[in-house]
């Protein structure tokens, strides 16, 4: 017992160390995360910096994966404060971040997002189903009918699929693991079109470990190509190969209409109603998360989040509604403001 106390006195003295520390040392909010949320949060730091006399936060775009692991290392000058995540953050996770003296987290949804699987401009229009997009990219698919046998992926082109696809190769850019936009499309796309398989679905019930292998493993042949967490730099690969498809956020999709469209998935186009009404099958919500212990010691966090939930950042007309940000209802997004402003510590 009293070897515990001891070692418990000695983690506080040093959390204490570490946090008092902090005000000398930054005096600039440092945010990681989600590349799909990074324009957002850009945008909410560019308008803090030029209304407040608190610096513009750094804002790096590491995937969300890669920020949950940089924001739940521990608590102190070295670790950044807000984590920005296209999809909520595990138990796992939060088991993690615990375990590093994270003990406080405040979890804001910002609003809705939908994945976009889109092409140049100068491509064909494309309509694709669940089950199309699963045969695409699956690692294994049904060798049969009902999914009761499983193959190594044969299709190498889209028309091999189905005759009414492109009579191109299968060639599609997206986000690596680590990313939430990845997770989020394994889930809801791939899984999505796995489920129309009655063999392949009873596995849920029998042999979850097998069923999401199934149905999330992504194929590693070349037909799907993990390109980063720049989904930039995949918009640019993309326009300058007619044949291929590109995975990111609708804001990226927004902001290039001039050069590339949208394919539409169970016949429905990701726009702004669809997507906030979860019509179009691959919506999902989007996250910042704060580490409570920083907040009074490194200058400036309460007010970054007074920024981001005032109705003239996230609102139904403001200027992140203008960069892709599907706002959330006006009721809930009013309980949202309340509990992040509170600090309201995430349960789960």
């Amino acid at each position: 017992m009293i070897s515990i106390y001891l070692r418990t006195l000695a983690f506080a003295a040093a959390t204490s160390i570490a946090l008092g520390g902090m005000a000398q040392a930054r005096d600039q909010i440092r945010i990681v995360g989600s590349s799909t949320v990074y324009p957002f949060t850009t945008a909410v730091a560019e308008q803090y910096g030029k209304s407040t006399k608190f610096k513009t936060p750094v804002v790096e775009s590491t995937g969300t994966g890669g920020g949950f692991k940089l924001f739940c290392a521990g608590v102190g000058v070295n670790h950044p404060d807000v984590s920005n995540a296209s999809r909520r953050i595990k138990k796992s996770e939060v088991d993690q971040c615990a375990a590093n003296g994270v003990s406080a987290v405040t979890e804001v949804q910002i609003g809705f997002d939908g994945i976009v699987l889109a092409n140049a401009k100068s491509a064909p229009q494309v309509s694709l189903t669940l089950r199309q997009l699963y045969l695409a990219l699956a690692k294994t698919v049904p060798g049969d009918a009902d999914g009761k046998t499983l193959v190594a992926n044969p299709y190498k082109k889209w028309s091999d699929i189905d005759k009414s696809l492109p009579d191109v190769k299968i060639e599609v850019l997206g986000p690596p693991p680590t990313s939430g936009t990845r997770d989020a499309f394994d889930e809801l796309g791939l899984q999505g079109g796995c489920v129309t398989f009655p063999g392949i679905k009873a596995l849920q019930d029998s042999d979850a470990k097998k069923f999401q292998a199934v149905c999330q493993g992504v194929r590693e042949d070349g037909a799907y190509i993990e390109a980063g967490e720049n989904d930039v730099l995949i918009v640019q690969k993309i326009v300058a190969n007619p044949s291929a498809f590109g995975v990111f956020g609708y804001s990226y999709l927004d902001q290039n209409r001039d050069k590339i469209k949208a394919t539409h998935i169970g016949g429905v186009d990701p726009e702004f109603e669809a997507i906030a009404s979860g019509k179009y099958p691959l919506s999902r919500p989007l996250y910042f998360y704060v580490k409570n212990a920083h907040v009074s010691v490194i200058p400036g966090i309460k007010e970054f989040i007074a920024e981001f939930t005032s109705d003239k950042a996230w609102g139904s007309d403001g200027y992140l509604a203008d960069k892709g940000l599907i706002p959330l209802p006006d009721a809930l997004r009013k309980k949202t403001a309340d509990a992040a402003r509170g600090l309201t510590p995430l349960s789960m």
